[in-house]
């Protein structure tokens, strides 16, 4: 069986285990919500004939600013990986999902203003809602990963309703797009992590090391989604701000996360009565609280921030 906080070891017993999950992920979460920021304030200036285009990635890769954005969400995923390798995706994807107040918190220190009651109460909501829904759930792992036809046909559909969102964004307003386009990134976030973690468990049940994923085809699909998400957050961050585009992402990562390690990675979350009441109670405080976030007034700045290009105006 894999390692995990699920249960005590020699090295590590069950409270210390969770502690380091815990501190990975929200680590992981602070570098991401820095790199967001970031990254968003980077590709805003942009023209937006550029979403969906490579170039996007291929203009935004000559600005430091962006680089140093991606260098921060690259470290978080490395950290987010590290906590999956550790626990359950439906353990983990919760924590990360907590990006948004740290996005908030650095755009607030950027801008030298205090957070407001809108803010702290969108960061109780969520931070309690994650808290939550770990302490009444209670993810664990029952079994290897299911490899059966039926539970990658999940990978597959959720695949399609990605392409759907962005097949729907490019026929919509702006503001519409770039939420569309989030959420489908987002969706893909949250495909990328139930493929890292499959790929971590697949490494260490085989004792193969690296050698086990050359065979295997998760690691590759992991490689594709993860350039095409960042396709598209890039160009939902190209579209509109932050307090527009991220929301949808940070809510959708979580959400197919668990979905999909429930249906694909043999995770189990408690289904009794008071475990399922708490369970989607902690799912709704948690999308509130990014639905409050999201419209804060922080998030709205870069809107005033870098100059834009002239056809900003299109789409």
């Amino acid at each position: 069986m894999e390692a995990s906080d699920a249960g005590p070891t020699a090295e590590h017993p069950a409270g210390v285990g969770l502690l380091i999950t815990i501190v990975l992920a929200l680590a992981a979460a602070g570098l991401l919500g820095l790199g967001f920021v970031a990254q968003q304030h980077a590709a805003y200036a942009e023209p937006l004939g550029e979403m969906l285009h490579l170039r996007l990635l291929l203009h935004l890769i000559r600005k430091p600013l962006w680089l140093g954005g991606l260098a921060a969400m690259i470290g978080g995923q490395l950290l987010g990986a590290l906590a999956l390798q550790r626990s359950d995706v439906a353990r983990v994807v919760p924590l990360t999902a907590t990006n948004l107040i740290f996005a908030l918190a650095v755009a607030a220190a950027v801008y030298r203003e205090r957070l407001g009651r809108g803010e702290w109460l969108g960061a109780v909501l969520v931070s309690g809602g994650v808290a939550v829904f770990l302490v009444s759930g209670e993810p664990h792992s029952v079994g290897p990963p299911d490899s059966s036809p039926a539970a990658w046909l999940a990978m597959l559909v959720t695949l399609i309703a990605a392409g759907g969102l962005v097949l729907v964004a490019v026929r919509s307003a702006l503001s519409t797009k770039a939420m569309l386009l989030a959420a489908a990134a987002g969706t893909l976030y949250g495909v990328q992590d139930v493929l890292t973690r499959d790929s971590l468990v697949r490494m260490e049940r085989t004792g193969q090391g690296l050698g086990a994923l050359l065979t295997a085809w998760q690691p590759y699909l992991l490689i594709m989604v993860a350039v095409v998400g960042i396709l598209l957050s890039q160009s939902a961050f190209d579209a509109a701000p932050l307090r527009v585009s991220l929301p949808a992402a940070t809510a959708a990562e979580p959400i197919i996360g668990i979905v999909l390690g429930v249906a694909i990675l043999g995770e189990r979350l408690r289904v009794d009565p008071p475990a399922l009441a708490g369970e989607v109670a902690g799912l709704i405080a948690l999308v509130a609280g990014i639905i409050i976030l999201g419209r804060s007034p922080f998030l709205a700045k870069s809107e005033q921030g870098p100059a834009r290009s002239p056809d900003r105006a299109q789409g």
